[in-house]
Protein backbone atom coordinates (compact mmCIF):
# COMPACT_ATOMS: atom_id res chain seq x y z
CA UNK A 1 0.00 0.00 0.00
CA UNK A 2 1.44 3.31 -0.78
CA UNK A 3 1.44 6.19 1.80
CA UNK A 4 -0.03 9.93 1.36
CA UNK A 5 2.43 12.21 0.53
CA UNK A 6 3.64 14.28 3.23
CA UNK A 7 4.67 18.10 3.29
CA UNK A 8 8.25 16.97 2.67
CA UNK A 9 7.45 15.46 -0.22
CA UNK A 10 5.56 17.73 -1.88
CA UNK A 11 8.36 20.24 -1.02
CA UNK A 12 11.00 17.95 -3.04
CA UNK A 13 8.54 17.15 -5.87
CA UNK A 14 8.10 21.21 -6.21
CA UNK A 15 11.71 22.11 -5.85
CA UNK A 16 12.09 19.48 -8.32
CA UNK A 17 9.84 20.64 -10.86
CA UNK A 18 11.26 23.81 -10.74
CA UNK A 19 15.17 23.03 -11.03
CA UNK A 20 13.64 21.29 -14.57
CA UNK A 21 12.06 24.12 -16.16
CA UNK A 22 14.42 26.39 -15.63
CA UNK A 23 17.16 23.71 -17.30
CA UNK A 24 14.81 23.07 -20.14
CA UNK A 25 14.43 27.34 -20.51
CA UNK A 26 18.17 27.88 -20.29
CA UNK A 27 18.69 24.93 -22.81
CA UNK A 28 15.44 26.74 -25.19
CA UNK A 29 18.11 29.83 -25.20
CA UNK A 30 21.39 27.84 -26.07
CA UNK A 31 22.15 28.44 -29.93
CA UNK A 32 21.74 25.90 -32.27
CA UNK A 33 25.48 24.73 -32.68
CA UNK A 34 25.52 24.40 -28.44
CA UNK A 35 23.26 22.13 -28.67
CA UNK A 36 24.08 19.71 -31.74
CA UNK A 37 27.77 19.83 -29.54
CA UNK A 38 25.44 17.55 -27.07
CA UNK A 39 24.99 15.22 -29.96
CA UNK A 40 26.48 11.47 -29.72
CA UNK A 41 29.96 12.03 -31.83
CA UNK A 42 30.40 10.61 -35.87
CA UNK A 43 29.33 7.13 -36.08
CA UNK A 44 31.09 4.13 -37.93
CA UNK A 45 33.05 4.83 -41.28
CA UNK A 46 34.15 1.71 -43.85
CA UNK A 47 37.17 2.21 -46.23
CA UNK A 48 37.82 -0.60 -48.56
CA UNK A 49 41.18 -1.40 -48.88
CA UNK A 50 43.13 -3.43 -51.54
CA UNK A 51 41.94 -7.45 -52.10
CA UNK A 52 39.95 -8.63 -49.59
CA UNK A 53 40.63 -5.65 -46.53
CA UNK A 54 38.70 -3.02 -45.18
CA UNK A 55 38.83 -0.37 -42.06
CA UNK A 56 36.16 0.40 -39.58
CA UNK A 57 36.80 3.55 -37.87
CA UNK A 58 35.20 5.15 -35.14
CA UNK A 59 36.28 8.92 -34.11
CA UNK A 60 38.35 6.60 -30.62
CA UNK A 61 39.39 3.33 -32.37
CA UNK A 62 40.66 1.42 -35.77
CA UNK A 63 39.54 -2.25 -37.14
CA UNK A 64 41.68 -3.25 -39.88
CA UNK A 65 40.55 -6.88 -41.59
CA UNK A 66 42.46 -8.72 -43.63
CA UNK A 67 44.30 -5.65 -45.25
CA UNK A 68 46.80 -5.95 -48.06
CA UNK A 69 50.18 -3.57 -48.82
CA UNK A 70 52.50 -6.14 -49.87
CA UNK A 71 52.98 -5.81 -53.83
CA UNK A 72 53.92 -9.62 -53.64
CA UNK A 73 51.26 -10.88 -52.75
CA UNK A 74 49.73 -11.34 -55.89
CA UNK A 75 52.22 -9.42 -58.29
CA UNK A 76 50.98 -7.48 -60.83
CA UNK A 77 48.23 -9.94 -61.26
CA UNK A 78 46.29 -8.10 -59.09
CA UNK A 79 45.80 -4.12 -60.38
CA UNK A 80 43.96 -2.76 -57.44
CA UNK A 81 45.74 0.24 -55.16
CA UNK A 82 47.47 -0.80 -52.30
CA UNK A 83 46.21 1.62 -49.27
CA UNK A 84 48.76 2.42 -46.61
CA UNK A 85 47.42 1.49 -42.73
CA UNK A 86 49.75 3.34 -40.66
CA UNK A 87 47.67 5.75 -39.85
CA UNK A 88 45.42 4.19 -37.45
CA UNK A 89 43.71 6.38 -35.04
CA UNK A 90 43.29 5.61 -31.29
CA UNK A 91 43.52 1.89 -30.13
CA UNK A 92 43.81 -0.84 -33.47
CA UNK A 93 43.29 -4.30 -33.74
CA UNK A 94 44.03 -6.37 -36.84
CA UNK A 95 41.22 -9.42 -38.12
CA UNK A 96 42.71 -12.10 -40.25
CA UNK A 97 40.15 -14.44 -41.91
CA UNK A 98 43.13 -17.02 -42.37
CA UNK A 99 46.56 -17.22 -42.84
CA UNK A 100 47.40 -16.90 -46.80
CA UNK A 101 49.81 -14.40 -47.61
CA UNK A 102 46.93 -12.75 -49.44
CA UNK A 103 44.61 -12.08 -46.00
CA UNK A 104 47.46 -12.34 -43.39
CA UNK A 105 49.90 -9.95 -44.89
CA UNK A 106 52.53 -9.47 -41.86
CA UNK A 107 53.68 -6.08 -43.47
CA UNK A 108 50.54 -4.52 -43.29
CA UNK A 109 50.08 -5.91 -39.82
CA UNK A 110 53.01 -4.37 -38.61
CA UNK A 111 52.04 -1.04 -40.20
CA UNK A 112 48.89 -1.39 -38.70
CA UNK A 113 50.32 -2.43 -35.12
CA UNK A 114 53.40 -0.06 -34.83
CA UNK A 115 52.25 1.52 -32.20
CA UNK A 116 50.89 -1.47 -30.16
CA UNK A 117 47.49 -3.40 -30.47
CA UNK A 118 46.15 -6.27 -31.12
CA UNK A 119 46.25 -9.27 -34.13
CA UNK A 120 42.94 -10.74 -33.41
CA UNK A 121 43.06 -14.66 -35.16
CA UNK A 122 41.52 -17.74 -35.74
CA UNK A 123 41.79 -20.27 -33.34
CA UNK A 124 44.18 -22.81 -34.88
CA UNK A 125 46.53 -20.48 -36.36
CA UNK A 126 49.45 -19.11 -36.06
CA UNK A 127 50.26 -15.85 -37.88
CA UNK A 128 53.61 -14.93 -37.59
CA UNK A 129 55.84 -12.33 -37.29
CA UNK A 130 54.19 -10.57 -34.51
CA UNK A 131 54.92 -6.87 -34.04
CA UNK A 132 57.45 -6.12 -31.30
CA UNK A 133 54.33 -4.02 -29.36
CA UNK A 134 51.15 -6.11 -30.58
CA UNK A 135 49.72 -8.62 -28.93
CA UNK A 136 47.68 -12.08 -30.36
CA UNK A 137 44.76 -13.16 -29.68
CA UNK A 138 43.26 -16.22 -31.01
CA UNK A 139 39.60 -16.86 -31.17
CA UNK A 140 37.35 -19.40 -31.35
CA UNK A 141 34.15 -19.59 -33.85
CA UNK A 142 31.17 -18.43 -32.13
CA UNK A 143 33.10 -16.58 -28.98
CA UNK A 144 32.54 -12.78 -29.22
CA UNK A 145 35.78 -10.91 -28.65
CA UNK A 146 35.37 -7.76 -26.59
CA UNK A 147 37.28 -4.90 -28.57
CA UNK A 148 37.12 -1.55 -26.97
CA UNK A 149 34.32 -0.28 -29.24
CA UNK A 150 34.11 -2.80 -31.68
CA UNK A 151 32.60 -6.76 -30.67
CA UNK A 152 33.96 -9.04 -33.52
CA UNK A 153 32.71 -13.05 -33.50
CA UNK A 154 34.43 -15.11 -35.56
CA UNK A 155 31.87 -17.56 -37.29
CA UNK A 156 32.69 -20.61 -39.48
CA UNK A 157 33.83 -20.03 -43.19
CA UNK A 158 35.42 -22.88 -45.49
CA UNK A 159 38.60 -22.58 -47.31
CA UNK A 160 38.67 -23.67 -50.95
CA UNK A 161 41.95 -25.83 -49.75
CA UNK A 162 40.56 -26.93 -46.41
CA UNK A 163 43.12 -24.52 -44.68
CA UNK A 164 41.47 -23.07 -41.21
CA UNK A 165 39.45 -20.33 -41.95
CA UNK A 166 36.73 -17.99 -40.11
CA UNK A 167 34.51 -15.26 -41.70
CA UNK A 168 33.98 -11.80 -38.91
CA UNK A 169 30.77 -10.32 -37.48
CA UNK A 170 31.94 -6.95 -36.45
CA UNK A 171 29.37 -4.35 -34.59
CA UNK A 172 30.25 -1.21 -34.02
CA UNK A 173 28.91 2.59 -34.05
CA UNK A 174 24.78 0.81 -33.55
CA UNK A 175 25.87 -0.78 -37.19
CA UNK A 176 26.73 -4.58 -37.83
CA UNK A 177 28.75 -5.73 -40.66
CA UNK A 178 29.97 -9.04 -42.07
CA UNK A 179 33.18 -10.06 -43.53
CA UNK A 180 33.86 -13.21 -45.57
CA UNK A 181 36.97 -13.47 -46.29
CA UNK A 182 37.61 -15.71 -49.25
CA UNK A 183 35.08 -18.67 -48.47
CA UNK A 184 32.99 -20.27 -50.79
CA UNK A 185 29.31 -21.98 -50.18
CA UNK A 186 28.95 -23.92 -47.26
CA UNK A 187 25.99 -24.42 -45.15
CA UNK A 188 26.49 -22.24 -41.85
CA UNK A 189 24.78 -19.09 -43.56
CA UNK A 190 21.10 -19.68 -41.87
CA UNK A 191 22.56 -20.46 -38.81
CA UNK A 192 24.76 -16.99 -38.97
CA UNK A 193 22.05 -14.86 -40.57
CA UNK A 194 19.66 -16.39 -37.73
CA UNK A 195 22.19 -15.54 -34.68
CA UNK A 196 23.19 -12.21 -35.74
CA UNK A 197 21.22 -11.13 -38.84
CA UNK A 198 20.32 -8.56 -40.36
CA UNK A 199 23.50 -7.21 -41.53
CA UNK A 200 23.47 -3.22 -42.09
CA UNK A 201 26.51 -4.28 -45.38
CA UNK A 202 28.00 -7.56 -45.84
CA UNK A 203 31.31 -7.81 -47.58
CA UNK A 204 31.85 -11.02 -49.71
CA UNK A 205 34.42 -12.49 -52.37
CA UNK A 206 32.54 -12.69 -55.99
CA UNK A 207 35.55 -14.09 -58.19
CA UNK A 208 34.32 -17.77 -58.54
CA UNK A 209 37.70 -18.44 -58.88
CA UNK A 210 39.03 -21.93 -60.01
CA UNK A 211 42.43 -23.04 -58.60
CA UNK A 212 45.24 -25.44 -60.65
CA UNK A 213 47.62 -25.86 -57.87
CA UNK A 214 45.89 -28.07 -56.36
CA UNK A 215 45.92 -32.00 -58.19
CA UNK A 216 44.08 -32.99 -58.78
CA UNK A 217 42.13 -30.08 -60.77
CA UNK A 218 38.14 -30.34 -59.54
CA UNK A 219 37.39 -27.84 -62.04
CA UNK A 220 34.60 -26.34 -59.13
CA UNK A 221 34.98 -22.93 -57.25
CA UNK A 222 36.73 -22.20 -54.59
CA UNK A 223 35.30 -18.82 -53.56
CA UNK A 224 32.00 -17.76 -53.32
CA UNK A 225 31.01 -17.31 -57.42
CA UNK A 226 28.34 -13.75 -57.97
CA UNK A 227 25.04 -15.74 -57.76
CA UNK A 228 26.37 -17.21 -54.73
CA UNK A 229 27.49 -14.40 -52.85
CA UNK A 230 24.08 -12.58 -53.35
CA UNK A 231 22.58 -16.02 -52.45
CA UNK A 232 24.69 -15.80 -49.01
CA UNK A 233 23.54 -12.06 -48.63
CA UNK A 234 20.26 -12.75 -48.94
CA UNK A 235 19.91 -15.50 -46.25
CA UNK A 236 21.72 -12.93 -44.09
CA UNK A 237 19.44 -10.80 -44.20
CA UNK A 238 21.75 -8.14 -46.05
CA UNK A 239 20.62 -3.94 -46.85
CA UNK A 240 24.17 -3.78 -48.88
CA UNK A 241 26.35 -5.95 -50.86
CA UNK A 242 30.36 -4.70 -51.21
CA UNK A 243 31.95 -7.30 -53.19
CA UNK A 244 35.87 -7.97 -52.50
CA UNK A 245 38.39 -10.47 -53.77
CA UNK A 246 38.15 -9.70 -57.10
CA UNK A 247 40.22 -8.36 -60.11
CA UNK A 248 43.23 -10.74 -60.15
CA UNK A 249 43.71 -11.82 -63.90
CA UNK A 250 46.46 -13.18 -66.05
CA UNK A 251 47.12 -16.06 -63.89
CA UNK A 252 46.65 -19.64 -65.40
CA UNK A 253 46.34 -21.63 -62.06
CA UNK A 254 43.93 -18.95 -60.74
CA UNK A 255 41.12 -18.44 -62.71
CA UNK A 256 38.49 -15.66 -61.82
CA UNK A 257 34.83 -15.90 -63.51
CA UNK A 258 34.13 -12.94 -66.58
CA UNK A 259 32.47 -9.86 -65.40
CA UNK A 260 32.00 -10.84 -61.63
CA UNK A 261 30.32 -7.58 -60.78
CA UNK A 262 27.89 -7.60 -64.36
CA UNK A 263 27.22 -10.98 -62.54
CA UNK A 264 26.71 -9.62 -59.17
CA UNK A 265 24.37 -6.85 -60.59
CA UNK A 266 22.30 -9.46 -62.61
CA UNK A 267 21.97 -11.71 -59.78
CA UNK A 268 20.73 -9.09 -57.63
CA UNK A 269 18.12 -7.71 -59.98
CA UNK A 270 14.88 -8.97 -58.49
CA UNK A 271 16.22 -8.76 -54.69
CA UNK A 272 15.50 -5.56 -52.54
CA UNK A 273 19.56 -5.75 -51.88
CA UNK A 274 21.90 -2.67 -52.70
CA UNK A 275 25.41 -3.96 -54.58
CA UNK A 276 28.09 -1.29 -53.79
CA UNK A 277 31.38 -1.81 -55.69
CA UNK A 278 34.28 0.71 -54.02
CA UNK A 279 37.37 1.25 -55.44
CA UNK A 280 40.10 0.79 -52.66
CA UNK A 281 40.36 3.84 -51.14
CA UNK A 282 37.01 4.54 -50.89
CA UNK A 283 34.91 5.47 -47.81
CA UNK A 284 31.29 4.33 -46.52
CA UNK A 285 29.31 5.98 -44.29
Amino acid sequence: MSRRPQPLDRGIARRRFLAGCVGLSAAALLPAGRILAAAPAEGLRIQRLAWAGIRLQLPGATLFIDPLINPEAWGPALKDKLIPVGDAVGDTYVLITHAHPDHFDAMAVAQALSQGGALVHPAGTNPLPLPENARARPSAPWEPQLLGDFTATPVPASDGYGDPQVSWVVSAGGRRIFHAGDTLWHGHWWRIGRQFGPFDTVFLPVNGARFGWRKPVSGLPGVLTPEQAVAAATILGARRLVPIHYGVSGLAEYVEVDDPIGRLREAARDTPIDIHPMAPGAWLD
